[in-house]
């Protein structure tokens, strides 16, 4: 059952009086952090909208990185069905591991690869991409494609669709990997380059979903 406003009452809090919590990128899907509320940071994370937690260092509430200039906008929360975890998806400004200077705490990758992320990695690419184009660099065919607007971003999105139709038509799983993932990044680059999310897009796809 869809809720528009959570009720921190129903949420069960254990013996020291916690919850625990994973923070998730709501547009990458990508895990931020754990931590923990009280009933105090739950009641300000629903007041105010941006996730407020446990600051084990302070021994008290805090808004999330409120002194470094983070902020966590929370777009929605879900717990499990006993009520005794609690998962935000969340808008991100800054980085979840100021320490270390990290969008994720779960920044080093301990097994598998770079490229076993599954879907997460479109929302890696966008923020890559977003930040080609914020910060241009000499070399990078992003910020080249970036400087060169929209109808030519346009053109190379069109061009890599219609390889991706050849490929399927003609050639292995491979080729047609290799050109799907030529399409989904020129896609973000124009996405981008409108200001268009992909969370926006997604939200477009579930309104269709019925």
């Amino acid at each position: 059952m869809k809720k528009e406003r959570w009720n921190v009452n129903e949420l069960q809090f254990d013996e020291n009086g916690f919850i625990p919590v994973i923070a998730q990128d709501y547009e990458s899907g990508e895990v931020l952090l754990l931590a923990r509320m009280n009933a105090e940071a739950a009641q300000k994370t629903v007041e105010t909208g941006y996730a407020h937690y446990y600051d084990e260092k302070l021994g008290a509430v805090d808004t999330f990185g409120a002194s470094l200039g983070n902020t966590q906008q929370v777009i929605s929360a879900f717990v499990t069905a006993g009520g005794k975890e609690l998962l935000l998806k969340v808008r991100q400004n800054g980085n979840a591991s100021p320490d270390e200077q990290s969008f994720s705490c779960f920044s080093e990758q301990i097994k598998g690869e770079y490229k076993d992320i599954g879907g997460e990695m479109l929302g890696r690419l966008q923020r890559i991409v977003a930040e080609y184009k914020k910060n241009p660099e000499g070399g990078s065919y992003t910020s080249f494609l970036f400087a060169r607007g929209v109808d030519r971003i346009g053109k190379k999105v069109g061009e890599e669709a219609v390889e991706l139709v050849i490929a399927a038509k003609n050639e292995g799983k491979e080729g047609t990997v290799a050109e799907a993932a030529d399409l989904l990044y020129h896609v973000t680059v124009l996405l981008e380059a409108k200001g268009v999310k992909l969370s926006e897009v997604c939200a477009e796809l579930c309104k269709r979903n019925r």
